[in-house]
């Protein structure tokens, strides 16, 4: 039995090649690393951020 080349397309095969195209392969692949943006809930303040040692003797025993 030999297969012909010739015969005309169906809708079917044409909307199953149309589907093959398009979902036919997955996506790339996304890193749990690149998928998470990570940024400060308020903008860092260097007043407050400072630490001074010596600072709880000068409040508490001073």
């Amino acid at each position: 039995m030999t297969h012909r080349t010739d015969v005309p397309k169906t809708p079917e095969d044409t909307a199953e090649a149309a589907r093959r195209t398009r979902f036919g392969t997955l996506p790339e692949r996304i890193r749990p690393q690149d998928t998470v943006e990570t940024r400060p809930a308020t903008p860092p303040d260097p007043a407050r951020d400072t630490y001074n040692p010596d600072e709880w003797l000068i409040r508490y025993c001073g």
